[in-house]
């Protein structure tokens, strides 16, 4: 997947960009083994796989113990109209340009004593529609309570149909009761887009059909989204933590592995030994190598 995105971005020529992706194809190539731990470099990129598990886990314990104290959370997702990949990047700026206006009105009605609270946990994403070639921008939201919700989802409608054009509808909007707090924060936190894509969406679910990775419009989006703060919370701030300093050790005796796709796993650079001897099963080799999409969208 990651070497389509690079294709991709050469022949955009955004030298940059495809850098960005070879540092995540490369993430954890080499890996140091010492007295049974292992050490290794990341790349600490949104869009690497290794990266953002370990982000979403960072977020999950920093955010989890503080929803769970709340009552009877909800879970909301704002949106608006799907657009073109021309307008994408705009549109996630008008969007998050619009909640911010929303979350100021809030605050100075509740300054006032006229208003509630918005209190929550926000992440933006991005769905890409194969068949319409559009793509839909949202927020996925945990909020303490249905007042709260509510009300996002009304100042969400006034924001967006103040000149009389009809940027979204109520019925775009979901709001539900969350009824598995770590599953909706995990929803909440998937960082920016699915890798795979149903190619039909008005079939999915009703029977299996094989997923693809739509790469040009993955770019696209990723793209859209560089430099904007994808999770963030609001009205609330974490308990204050120690942070762990890290420490730093001579290591003398160790063995290097190399990673090599060739054989799926790490290999010994000393004894040619395998790191982990997994073995990629053919699901994933087909997905891997036959459901990517590379057209022009």
């Amino acid at each position: 997947m990651i070497l389509s995105l690079i294709d991709i971005t050469k022949a955009k020529g955004e030298s940059e960009r495809a850098q960005a992706y070879w540092n995540a194809y490369h993430c954890q190539s080499k890996i140091i083994s010492s007295d049974n731990k292992l050490y290794g470099n990341y790349c600490k990129n949104r869009f690497c796989t290794v990266c953002c598990a370990i982000r979403k886990a960072e977020i999950i314990n920093k955010y989890y113990p503080v929803l769970k104290e709340w009552e009877k959370p909800y879970f909301v997702t704002l949106t608006t109209k799907a657009v073109k990949a021309k307008n994408l990047n705009k549109w996630i700026f008008g969007m998050n340009r619009a909640f911010n206006i929303i979350k100021n009105r809030c605050k100075k009605r509740y300054q006032r004593g006229t208003g509630i609270q918005l209190i929550g946990v926000k992440s933006l994403e991005c769905n890409f529609n194969p068949q319409r070639k559009t793509y839909n921008p949202h927020f996925h939201i945990i909020v303490p309570n249905k007042v709260i919700a509510d009300l996002l989802k009304k100042e969400w409608m006034l924001q967006w149909n103040q000149t009389g054009v009809i940027y979204t509808s109520p019925k775009a909007q979901h709001i539900r009761e969350v009824e598995n707090l770590e599953r909706d924060l995990i929803e909440t936190i998937k960082y920016g887009s699915k890798i795979f894509t149903e190619a039909d969406l008005k079939k999915k679910g009703k029977k299996a059909t094989t997923p693809l990775i739509y790469a040009l419009a993955l770019d696209n989006i990723l793209c859209a989204m560089k430099g904007k703060r994808i999770f963030e919370r609001f009205g609330f701030n974490l308990p204050k933590t120690s942070k762990k300093k890290p420490i730093k050790q001579l290591v003398i005796n160790y063995e290097e592995f190399i990673f090599t796709s060739d054989a799926t796993d790490w290999i010994s650079t000393t004894t040619g030994k395998l790191l982990t001897g997994y073995t990629q099963t053919s699901q994933l080799n087909h997905l891997l190598n036959e459901c990517i999409n590379t057209e022009t969208y």
